[in-house]
């Protein structure tokens, strides 16, 4: 068995369509996410890409006979948040098919519904029917807040996970 470097292996599709089974998007859903086939990773920043499970909350529930802490897990907790890179035209305006991705959640309290391959496949590879998601999530997004202004013109998105789906899997097209 080999390890799999994680850099070039992750494939995002962020939606703004619900799948019709979120636990099992199919491929046509996928690639009509935002940059199509090729996903939308090159839209985000990746040192501040949040996406995922957070630490469930716990409650101690012991009996009083008990000795010791005996917390359980209780909600599940999610998180979720990315820089975009804002995509301009030549004459400096917005091109707004260039810049779908920040117009697709520029807005507080726009949902979309992101997905996220990461294993051994090259972020290039196509979606298939039967590949692993880490995860998948509908976003409720915040306000962009402005980044620091070296670099790239981006803006932070922070997002409330409404639902979170866990040990999702690319369902074929139709299914």
């Amino acid at each position: 068995m080999t390890r799999s470097l994680a850099d070039g292996h992750k494939k995002i599709a962020v939606l703004t369509v619900e799948p019709t089974d979120p636990m099992a998007p199919t491929v046509t859903e996928l690639n009509a996410g935002i940059g199509g086939a090729a996903g939308a990773g090159s839209h985000i920043l990746l040192s501040d890409w949040t996406h995922g499970p957070a630490a469930s909350e716990t409650f101690n529930d012991r009996a009083v006979s008990e000795k010791g802490n005996a917390n359980a897990y209780g909600a599940e907790n999610y998180q979720g948040g990315m820089t975009v890179f804002r995509r301009f035209g030549e004459t400096g305006s917005v091109d707004l098919i260039a810049d779908e991705l920040f117009q697709a959640v520029k807005a507080r309290g726009s949902r979309v519904w992101v997905y996220e391959r990461e294993d051994g496949k090259e972020e290039s590879e196509p979606w298939t029917a039967g590949d692993e998601l880490w995860f998948g999530a509908e976003w409720l997004t915040d306000l962009p807040q402005r980044t620091d202004t070296a670099g790239y013109i981006k803006r932070r998105i922070d997002a409330q996970v409404q639902k979170g789906y866990p040990d999702a899997v690319v369902a074929a097209a139709g299914v």
